[in-house]
């Protein structure tokens, strides 16, 4: 919610609270990040498993816009 990190934690610690209140909650967190990784992959059209060589095929990377200007 504030956007501050925490640096490092051992893994049984499964919650934890912000110096904010913001309590959070690591498994909902890696949830999260795997929907988001999944969903950028389908918009992207590239496989979910890294490939060693893509002869032709997409990167799984965001593309950028190129924009004339006026």
């Amino acid at each position: 919610h504030c956007g501050a990190l925490q640096e490092g934690m051992p893994l049984n610690v499964r919650t934890w609270t912000c110096d904010c209140g913001t309590v959070h909650d690591r498994d909902v967190n890696a949830a999260k990040n795997l929907l988001a990784a999944g969903l950028a992959v389908s918009v992207c059209g590239a496989g979910v498993r890294p490939q060693r060589r893509t002869p032709g095929g997409q990167s799984a990377t965001k593309q950028k816009i190129s924009r004339r200007e006026p």
